[in-house]
This record gives structure tokens, sequence and C-alpha cells, in this order.
């Protein structure tokens, strides 16, 4: 059993992801708790990958290092 008055209280809370989908739980934590990725929406479980600017970096990298010659001992 447990002791009386040293547990928090365990209440109903939502939480809400950045992509609008609301998941009703329950918390020690009052209030709502929103969260900026979830299943509905994470690359990993929707298939679907987010595509990243990336592009021109190597190129940019490749201008600026790319003719620097090794210090090194040969």
């Amino acid at each position: 059993m447990a002791k009386d008055k040293i547990h928090p209280d365990y209440v109903e809370t939502v939480i809400t992801c950045g992509c609008g989908t609301k998941y009703p739980t329950r918390s020690t934590r009052k209030g709502a708790i929103s969260t900026e990725i979830c299943a509905a929406c994470h690359p990993f479980f929707t298939g679907q990958q987010k595509i990243i600017d990336a592009e021109g970096r190597v190129d940019r990298f490749l201008k600026k290092y790319g003719n620097v010659k090794s210090k090194g001992k040969s």
C-alpha cells in the first residue's frame, strides 16, 4: 500500500504536438504539455523524409580549403 500524503497528484492532462495532434494522458505535471514532434509527424514513423537544404556546402568547403596543402612531414 502507498503511504498517504507523500506522492504527487496524478491528474489528467493533454500533450499537444506542433503538428496539432493531441494526446490525452495522465501526469504529475499540472497543465498542458507541448512537444515539437510526435509519432504522427516524425519521419521515422511516417516514412517521409524532410529535405534539409545542404546544397552547396561541399562546394563552398572545397572552394575555400580545397587547394590548401598539408604542412605535415612528407
